[in-house]
């Protein structure tokens, strides 16, 4: 796991080299000539809250209306709902799960425009889809996902912008703000505070996640890595959602863990740090500035939100990482679990 997440500046760079800029190019132009209504994305685990960032980037950059499927609804009750307007965009990083790739499948009978977003071009999910990206983060080490989440969004990103271009092609000011990424990331991973923070919690029941906009993914891919690793059970909510009841079970036995960057999302969370911290609450921060009533930050250089959300969930793999060795378990086996998790 620690070897996959020092590989994430690599993967960046990696991405952003002409030959894989062209490919997402291509892929975003056809999206773009084709000129879908509304997309709709389906994925599991990890790869999940990477597609929910990518909703959340298609309804704000595309103006398009975009959501999670449920893939049940095709698999298990058999629905065959009219996708014949839809981009149904497939995420999964090894493209071995069987339920995503019937939904695919069906979508595209369906006459919807399909796409898969992978790890492994030659995948079954792949071989489903009209259209394919790799998201090139080679092989993962690990069973938690950690640099092809990144490399997930990224991807997304770069597809999101080129079609809003019409061309597929990133401007040139995007370009240049994404080539600054494996450098921001690099400085980021080599941050001690994470592994400073591990103490803190290692005898902690329980955990609360929170974040708005752009930045609520990444509250949801922190509970996962804190579940998946450490065993913490974490609940992961919206800022807004939390205020609509859930803040009433923080307290000072139950860590908070906020991602508060610049933005509109960020602008969002100053009222919900705020009320959190007013219940004495023991708040961590995610983010580039200081915010008042926290008892400590995971400092973050400040970028555009749209990007905050693949430099704000590197140190906090490396806080679940670090959190697991505290607590005496293995990182790199969690029980239970396997690196391709085949739902039908």
């Amino acid at each position: 796991m620690a070897a996959d997440i020092a590989e994430q500046p690599e993967g960046f760079a990696r991405l952003l080299e002409p030959a894989s800029t062209a490919a997402i190019a291509q892929v975003a132009a056809v999206v773009a000539e084709r000129g879908p209504k509304h997309v709709v994305f389906t994925a599991r685990g990890t790869s999940d809250h990477a597609a929910l960032y990518a909703a959340y980037l298609t309804e704000i950059r595309l103006g398009l209306p975009a959501g999670l499927a449920s893939p049940s609804t095709i698999t298990v009750f058999g629905a065959r709902p009219d996708l014949s307007q839809a981009l149904v965009v497939g995420v999964s990083q090894s493209g071995g799960s069987p339920d995503l790739t019937e939904v695919l499948r069906v979508a595209r009978e369906a006459g919807a425009l399909t796409l898969a977003v992978t790890n492994a071009p030659d995948s079954p999910l792949s071989n489903a889809a009209e259209l394919a990206v790799d998201v090139a983060a080679g092989h993962e080490r690990a069973v938690a996902a950690t640099k092809t989440y990144t490399a997930e969004l990224l991807a997304l990103l770069m597809l999101v912008e080129g079609i809003r271009a019409g061309d597929g092609a990133l401007p040139a000011q995007e370009r240049a703000a994404l080539e600054a990424l494996p450098e921001l990331a690099g400085r980021t991973l080599a941050d001690p505070t994470p592994g400073q923070l591990a103490s803190r919690y290692r005898f902690a029941d329980r955990m609360v996640t929170t974040g708005r906009g752009y930045a609520y993914p990444t509250a949801r891919e922190a509970a996962l890595k804190l579940m998946e690793t450490s065993y913490l059970p974490a609940l992961a909510f919206s800022g807004a959602d939390l205020l609509h009841g859930p803040l009433a079970m923080t307290d000072p036995d139950v860590p908070v863990l906020a991602v508060v960057g610049g933005g509109a999302g960020g602008a969002a969370m100053r009222d919900v740090v705020a009320k959190v911290a007013e219940r004495g609450a023991d708040l961590v921060v995610v983010g580039p500035g200081e915010v008042a009533g926290t008892a400590a930050q995971l400092p973050v250089p400040e970028v555009d939100e749209r990007y905050a959300p693949l430099l704000d969930i590197l140190p906090v793999q490396r806080l679940a990482l670090a959190l697991a060795l505290a607590r005496g378990e293995d990182p790199d086996a969690p029980r239970g679990l396997h690196k391709v998790t085949a739902t039908l």
